[in-house]
């Protein structure tokens, strides 16, 4: 998909150096993007951006004088920054409120005052819960099952209505489960970089409860260019799911992880289980397809495979 901006714009994006955001950073710079980025690197890291033509503020996204600063001058605004996962938000959901929310209305605040328009701001389908009708569409009912869930929907809620307000242009992207380069292993990681981790260190997989439950993975990639078109695009504020439009379950998934490594002769553990997490997910994409021009690579195997090859050489900081 060939896409290109009609005027030049000047850019923040905030995490920046995160697993999505560089991605995303790099789309901007190919395309001739102004970029800055700001990041507090806890979860960051300079090496995904090193070497390209951007500027770079540290700091914390509850800083809003800092948020102020980094508006300055800005066109449009990509909000990464986030504090991300299910399970971590069960363990400290003081501070997942503080990131997702307080941060959010930090950089509200900020872009309303500089006067910027338009806010291209990254959500989660972990604000649907359980899901009672597949494939899972954006009006499907929000009933979260984690504080992560409810922090991404309350800054959602807080986002369109600054955009009724005052007139902003704020589109949420909806993302299911995002995986690819620059996703790097911690002990809160998404399932993909945890199974690539034990499998090259020889350790066995553990999934939790019977593996049947369903996740719908895109390759961030694919999320990079939805957000490029949500900025370019979109007419009116509003809610987009991305997805690929495909399940897999997470024993299937293991399969593929084991052939994209080319190491089989692992144990599989199943435990309990875990608690704040939906049994099955699938994304209805057809709103991003109609009104964004969004057409994702279902492929799975093959973006494995291109994950696995980044991971073996430069998982490791």
């Amino acid at each position: 998909m060939s896409i290109k901006l009609k005027s030049p714009r000047k850019v923040l994006v905030t995490g920046g150096a995160g697993f999505i955001g560089s991605n995303l950073v790099r789309l901007l710079v190919e395309q001739g993007v102004s970029v800055r980025v700001m990041d507090n690197l806890s979860t960051g890291y300079i090496k995904n951006i090193e070497n390209l033509p951007i500027e770079f503020v540290q700091g914390n996204i509850c800083n809003a004088n800092l948020v102020q600063d980094a508006v300055d001058g800005i066109d449009a605004i990509f909000h990464l920054a986030a504090h991300i996962g299910n399970v971590k938000s069960l363990e400290h959901p003081q501070e997942d409120a503080q990131i997702n929310v307080l941060g959010a209305v930090n950089l509200l605040e900020a872009a309303r005052k500089a006067g910027v328009q338009r806010i291209v701001y990254s959500s989660s389908a972990a604000i649907f819960g359980e899901l009672l009708t597949m494939p899972i569409a954006e009006d499907h009912p929000q009933n979260p099952d984690s504080p992560y869930g409810v922090s991404k929907l309350a800054a959602e809620k807080y986002m369109l209505t600054f955009a009724k307000l005052y007139n902003m242009t704020v589109i949420c992207l909806r993302y299911f489960n995002v995986y690819g380069v620059h996703q790097r292993y911690d002990a809160y990681g998404n399932v993909i970089p945890i199974f690539a981790d034990r499998l090259l260190m020889g350790k066995p997989i553990t999934i939790y409860g019977t593996g049947e439950q369903t996740r719908d993975f895109i390759n961030v990639k694919d999320v990079a260019k939805a957000n490029f078109l949500a900025a370019t695009r979109a007419q009116q504020a509003d809610v987009y799911n991305l997805g690929s439009g495909f399940d897999i379950t997470i024993n299937t998934l293991a399969s593929y992880c084991q052939e994209a490594s080319g190491i089989k002769a692992v144990e599989i553990v199943n435990a309990p289980p875990r608690q704040g997490e939906v049994l099955h997910c699938r994304a209805d994409i057809s709103k991003a397809r109609s009104d964004l021009g969004f057409e994702p690579n279902p492929d799975i195997r093959s973006g494995l495979q291109e994950y696995f090859n980044w991971f073996k050489k430069d998982r490791n900081i």
